[in-house]
């Protein structure tokens, strides 16, 4: 950490992702804006999750919540990795978690699928960044968007559903790897378009969430995942936002992690932090990575964790604090308290 001591949220965040001299580091959370906040619960009340995801005066409200109650320093944007989906002509519903009606699993299925104009397809997704930006401007918060990496939606749509080893696409990328990859191809199209649009609507920062990517053998993930993160992070708007890239049960994989071109990699809690920014906090930031479920601990154990996971990555060039996964809806709300508080007042 330098010198620096007054310092706003947004400068904050902007100098950690690059590397640059900070007071603190900053702090926000996956999943901040979600079921554990009672808040959350009332705005959400009477309508479902996708409707949600579509007004924009909710969806406005819910991001903003965070700020205010549990002291969060950036907003992300509230919608699901889902949300580009429909447009390329899947059906999908939630129930409660993502469904496809007709998972995709031949040649035609991935031909037929569409890359829409982002701006046209999905023009509240733009709608509600815009009014985040506004309306954060005057508090110097930062705004993120993201999106879900091209092997996890593509996991999701060819299984059908959430699964525990996703076999049926696993037994793809062994048997008929070309189609596996045609599909990731036109997902990663997609990708690219709907992230250089959140950052065209004010996101300063776009995070790419790859939850299944984690399920690959190093050798895979080199094959698989790396080529296509890469392609992101070079083909993005890069001139004033930021990139970060979170892997989910990713610890065998950071190594490659470091070379994708993010500016920032997101940790999950099973990643030993202090290791990895002694061996690649030279090249990238690092994000993360306490555990959710130690959001339960009493106040004075949550600040001495944050304490032992700040020092612990201060070799990284930047570090920004945050979870090692989303905020667990049973979370204590005082346990989300405690968590930002201690980084605040360091």
């Amino acid at each position: 950490m330098g010198q620096e001591s007054e310092l706003t949220p947004d400068e904050r965040f902007r100098r950690s992702w690059r590397g640059e001299k900070v007071d603190r580091p900053p702090v926000w959370l996956m999943r901040q804006a979600g079921r554990y906040l009672p808040e959350y619960r009332a705005v959400r009340e009477g309508v479902s999750f996708l409707e949600m995801c579509r007004d924009v005066e909710r969806a406005v409200a819910v991001s903003l919540q965070p700020i205010d109650l549990v002291g969060s320093e950036a907003v992300i944007l509230f919608q699901d990795i889902f949300t580009p989906i429909p447009p390329m002509g899947v059906d999908l519903d939630f129930a409660p978690g993502p469904v496809i009606a007709e998972p995709i699993r031949s040649r035609a299925q991935v031909e037929a699928l569409r890359v829409p104009e982002p701006r046209e397809s999905v023009p509240f997704v733009f709608e509600i960044l815009r009014i985040l930006r506004r309306e954060l401007a005057s508090r110097h918060i930062p705004l993120l968007g993201f999106a879900g990496a091209p092997f996890t939606l593509a996991a999701y749509m060819v299984e059908g559903q959430g699964s525990k080893d996703f076999s049926v696409l696993k037994r793809m990328l062994h048997r008929e790897p070309d189609l596996l990859r045609k599909l990731v191809e036109v997902l990663t199209e997609m990708t690219v378009g709907y992230l250089n649009a959140q950052i065209e609507a004010g996101a300063q920062a776009v995070q790419l969430f790859d939850t299944w990517a984690g399920l690959l053998s190093p050798a895979e993930y080199r094959e698989w995942i790396l080529p296509t993160h890469r392609e992101i992070a070079e083909r993005l708007d890069r001139a004033e936002a930021g990139f970060i890239l979170y892997v989910n049960n990713g610890a065998h994989v950071v190594d490659a992690m470091a070379e994708s071109g993010a500016d920032v990699i997101s940790l999950d809690w099973r990643v030993e932090i202090a290791p990895a920014a002694r061996r690649f906090g030279g090249r990238v930031s690092l994000q993360g990575n306490l555990d959710p479920c130690a959001l339960a601990a009493p106040r004075d154990r949550i600040f001495e964790l944050v304490r032992e996971l700040i020092a612990a990555a201060a070799p990284a060039r930047g570090h920004i604090v945050n979870l090692g996964h989303g905020c667990l809806p049973q979370t204590p709300v005082e346990g989300v308290r405690a968590f930002t508080e201690a980084v605040r007042t360091l």
